[in-house]
Formats: C-alpha cells, structure tokens, sequence
C-alpha cells in the first residue's frame, strides 16, 4: 500500500465522498518553498557556437530541446579561446562551490517565505546527485547559514532526478511526528559539475538538457493553529527493475570522470508505467485522475512530458508549469517539481478543496508520487 499520512479509506461513489478524503487538519504542510538559479545562463544556440559545434545532428538535439536557456557554469576559456576540459576533481570542487551558494540562496527564500529563521528548522535534507561529498551539504549549510547545531539532518546522494520526492517523504515524516517543528528540505543540483564532452550523441543528448540549480522547501505539521499550507496526505514509489540500466550516473573510465547515460528509451518505459504509479498512488482514497484538479510534473525532457501525458491523459495546460521549467531553466533535476510547484502557487490558481499530484522520475527507472490538497 502506498505510504499514507491520510489514515483512512471511503467507499462512497459520490463526489462530495471523493473530495471528502479529508485532509487531515494534522497533516504536514508545505508552508514555504525557494529556489535559486546561477546568474549566468545560456540560450542553446549560445552553448553550441561556445563549444564550437558544428555536428548537425547535435545541434539539432540541442535547437529542438523545447529549451530555450539553461543556467550554467562553463568551463573556463582556454589560451585559444576555447573552453577548457575540466578533471573530475575541477567537477567536483565546483559541485561544492555552486551548489553551496545555490543551496543557501534557496533555503533563505524558503525561510523568507514561511515567515521563519534559520533557528527554526529543526531537520534538515539536502538533496543532491550532481557530485559526492563527505561531510555532506547537510553539515555545510548548517555551517553556513548558522542552523542549530541540534538539527537533525538527512543527505539524501545519487539518487537522481526522481530524490526530491523521496527526500520529501523523509521530511513530511519527520514533520508529522513533531508537530509545530520546521522541517527543511532542499534540493542542490549543480549539474555543471557533471558533465563529458566528447562529441558522442550519448553525452550530447545529455548535455542538451540539464541546469543549475537549487529548490528548497518547509514543512510543518500544524500544532493547534489553524492549517495554512498544500497538505500533504500520502506518498507512493514505483520501480521499474527491468530498466535499471535506463538512467544512470557512473564511472566513465575513457574520461576518467562520471558519466550521466540516457537510454533513448526512457520516456517510454516512464510513460508506459505512469498510470501503474497513479493507481498505486490513489488507492484506497475513493479519488479518480478526474478529481485531480493540478499536476506537478518533473520538466525530465520533451519526450519524456510527452509521454506522461499521453498516458495518463494530461492536457497541455495540465502541464504548463513542466514546460515552462523546461523551456526556461532545462532539467533540474531533483528539484524541478519545486520549481514548477512554486509558479502555481504564483499562479494562486489552486483553491481549498482540491486535489493535486506531485510526481517526479528518475533512475531506477523510477517514478515518484504525492497526493496533495488545498
């Protein structure tokens, strides 16, 4: 059964039962979501003449994208102007050095938004799959944006662009067994800092899609006070075994450096088990995909939206905040639903009373889901 924080089930047919899957007025709440970008970004015209590609199929990944500029930090120039090619270590060090600063910039908007401090929150997730660091940017944060040094944390590394969803349930637990705490969780995904660039169309495909950047997002359970906040009623996983190879993030022993692969086939086997997902994902609730006013959907690609569209019956204006991430930033990997998430709550379109999924994908192959309401 899916994890649920709902705790209960109904058997009426009628639209008031639907709706009345009653969320809880003790589930935890996202009171407050940030989220930061690097200052410098590129349209993809700019990117191909910056590396000088002159390949027409490349260039033809990269202009029919449905990307219009990405934040980036290249490479620097070398003696013939050229970008330099960077060593793992260089990839590393700027995996650190962007992702802190995107981090801390996402958790102070964040905290800006709940009405919070930093002496506030009271558990920690940092989410990341762009590079490998010990301590993690859990302890880097606290260091650096003057968290008590009693904050629990959790660093959630390598698990891909679907982690957001998992990192979440991690805190909508912490936060619904501590009622009135802030629960912090935040998504750091520098992914200049993980990248080869070889002229294959491998790692062009790759290099076609992905940005920099950093989403942040609070959680608490309300203690007595009256709810404000999406709730967030129940979380559901689904894995896909037989395309674990799919997605993957590992060594590349011809670059000495990791390697991000795409299997051509991924938004098919995503789509394909979208529906499966969203079953799981709404059992027991006496909900139908017809009741689900809003979608959040990961922005993992063109082909891949297409699909989840196509399968689970999803409207381009179902979809407009995805592809507005996509078109706007690229792929942000694990925190591209908080991305898409906050210009809804811009868009101030959601109203009490309704019902809306959040649902991220990634390696494994792996779809997340969560059940929202207003």
């Amino acid at each position: 059964m899916a994890a649920s924080l709902v705790g209960s089930t109904f058997t009426g047919r009628n639209r008031s039962m639907r709706l009345g899957v009653k969320k809880r007025v003790d589930a935890p709440r996202i009171v407050g979501v940030g989220t930061a970008v690097p200052a410098t970004s590129y349209s993809q015209r700019e990117l191909l003449d910056e590396f000088r590609i002159t390949d027409p199929r490349i260039r033809s990944v990269f202009l029919n994208s449905a990307i219009d500029r990405r934040g980036l930090t290249l490479p620097p120039l070398g003696p013939d102007g050229s970008r330099c090619v960077e060593s793992q270590g260089d990839l590393l060090r700027k995996h650190v050095t962007n992702g802190l600063a995107l981090g801390t910039r996402a958790v102070a908007s964040c905290l800006d938004a709940a009405g919070a401090t930093p002496s506030d929150v009271g558990y920690l997730c940092c989410v990341s799959s762009t590079g490998f660091i010990t301590p993690g940017f859990s302890a880097l944060l606290i260091k650096e944006l003057g968290l008590s040094v009693h904050c629990s944390r959790l660093d959630v590394v390598g698990m891909g662009c679907n982690a957001g969803l998992n990192g979440l349930t991690a805190v909508a637990g912490w936060a619904g067994a501590h009622p009135g705490e802030l629960a912090l969780m935040v998504c750091i995904e520098a992914c200049s800092a993980a990248y080869v660039f070889d002229g294959t169309m491998r790692s062009s495909v790759v290099n076609s899609l992905f940005g920099d950047g950093a989403a942040a997002v609070a959680v608490r359970r309300p203690d007595g006070d009256v709810p404000r906040g999406t709730a967030l009623l129940r979380f559901s996983s689904c894995i896909i075994p037989d395309a674990i190879d799919a997605m993957r993030y590992d060594w590349d022993d011809d670059h000495g450096k990791f390697s991000f692969r795409l299997d051509q086939d991924v938004p098919y086997v995503v789509g394909a088990h979208a529906e499966l997902a969203l079953g799981k994902l709404l059992d027991g609730t006496d909900l139908h995909r017809s009741d689900i006013s809003h979608w959040i959907i990961h922005s993992g690609g063109k082909k891949v939206i297409d699909s989840v569209r196509a399968n689970l019956g999803l409207s381009r204006h179902d979809v407009r905040h995805t592809t507005g991430v996509l078109r706007e930033h690229g792929n942000l990997s694990s925190g591209s639903f908080l991305f898409s998430y906050q210009r809804l709550l811009a868009e101030q379109s959601a109203v009490p009373g309704e019902f809306g999924v959040l649902m991220t994908m990634g390696p494994g192959s792996t779809i997340e889901m969560a059940l929202v309401a207003w």
